[in-house]
Order: C-alpha cells, then sequence, then structure tokens
C-alpha cells in the first residue's frame, strides 16, 4: 500500500479532507486505478485513515471534476470512457496543451530545457521495469514543467482536469502500447523550444498527447 496507515483524525477535518483528496486525485490522474475500479467510503476511510466524512468530501470533489462516476444506485468508480469521450477529450487536450507550449516558448531558457532533458531521459529505465504508473506520473510531469512556463495557471488547471479524467484509460492505453522506449514527440518538442521553432513545437505537442489515444479507438 502506498499510503501511510497513519490516521489523520487528529488533523482538523478540512486538512483531512482536503489531504484525502489530494491522495486520491493523485492515485487517479496517474493510472494507480483501472477503469471502472469501484470506490466505498469504508474502503477509502481504512486506507487514507480518515473518518466518512473527509471520505465523503474527497469523493464528492472528484466526482464533481469528472474523475469519478456516480451511478444512480450510488456506485462510485472511475470512468470506463467510451471513444467518443476519448475522442472529446484527445481534442481538448490538444487544444489546451498546443496553446500551452506555445505560451511557454518565449520564456524557454535553458534551465527549463537542461530539465525537460532530464526528465526524458528518466524516462527509459522506468519503461525497462514495466512501470505504468512511473511512466504515467513521469510523462505527465514533462508537459506539467513545460506548461508551468506559459504563465497561464486557468489553462494548466484546465488541462489537468482532462489528464485526471484521463487517468486510468492511459494506464489501459499502457498495456496496449507495449512500450519499449520513451516518447518519441518529446524530443521533437525539445528540439522546437531549443530552435525557438513554434509550428514545429505546436506540431510536436500535438501529436504527442492526440497519437496514442488515437489507438483506443482504433
Amino acid at each position: 500500500m502506498l499510503i501511510s496507515n497513519r490516521s489523520y483524525d487528529s488533523a482538523t477535518p478540512q486538512s483531512a479532507h482536503d489531504r484525502t483528496y489530494r491522495m486520491l486525485r493523485s492515485r487517479i490522474m496517474y493510472g494507480e486505478l483501472q477503469p471502472g475500479e469501484a470506490l466505498t467510503l469504508r474502503g477509502i476511510g481504512k486506507e487514507f485513515g480518515v473518518s466518512m466524512t473527509p471520505a465523503r468530501e474527497a469523493l464528492r470533489r472528484l466526482v464533481a471534476e469528472g474523475a469519478l462516476t456516480l451511478s444512480p444506485s450510488g456506485r462510485v468508480a472511475t470512468p470506463e470512457l467510451s471513444n467518443e469521450r476519448i475522442e472529446e477529450l484527445a481534442a481538448i487536450r490538444a487544444l489546451l496543451e498546443v496553446e500551452l507550449a506555445s505560451r511557454a516558448l518565449p520564456r524557454a531558457h535553458m534551465a527549463l530545457i537542461d530539465r525537460l532533458e532530464a526528465i526524458h531521459a528518466s524516462i527509459s529505465p522506468i519503461i525497462k521495469k514495466h512501470d505504468a504508473v512511473g511512466y504515467i506520473r513521469t510523462n505527465l510531469e514533462f508537459h506539467r514543467t513545460l506548461y508551468l512556463r506559459a504563465q497561464a495557471p486557468a489553462m494548466l488547471a484546465m488541462a489537468e482536469t482532462v489528464w485526471l479524467q484521463l487517468g486510468p484509460t492511459m494506464r489501459a492505453l499502457y498495456g496496449r502500447l507495449r512500450r519499449t522506449e520513451p516518447p518519441q514527440y518529446h524530443r521533437h518538442i525539445i528540439a522546437a523550444l531549443k530552435a525557438g521553432d513554434e509550428p514545429g513545437l505546436r506540431l510536436a505537442v500535438r501529436s504527442d498527447v492526440t497519437q496514442g489515444l488515437r489507438l483506443l479507438v482504433a
């Protein structure tokens, strides 16, 4: 279990709720949960060491963000996305992330490029270990590191909400791709940043965020 069993009920209800929300949100975003996996208040309370109230509030927020679904019977689960929904979210990623990258380009100093190269290099050993969660986490770190330079927090928050909704599906995609090397378009992104090539950067980001998802709807 990745989460400590230490009880957080000694903290305030709000901090216990926020902690549970953040931890569960990360698990969903990074594909630690499978599509259609059910969650219960009792299970969350036991795993995160909180009472029912923080668990309920965390689930409520995640349902509102689209990270979880709530059935008429009250069952809470990670989403099982239809092909149409995957295509929609891929299109949103392409729009948002291309714009974020474009806005980041004028602020892409060498320290940022060095950081992106280091993140990209760290993906290879993760792939060799067949670590799907580590791969998704590091891949999103690459994109988030670039997009933070855009200085567009509202737009980045929207992109992260899409990542959150896609998390379990990205885990399924990883299993289908059987990756043996880092994403090829990361190198194109880095090259475009070095060259100050905005059209090339926009094309590389669009290709990177949509190519894999297309395989799920093929």
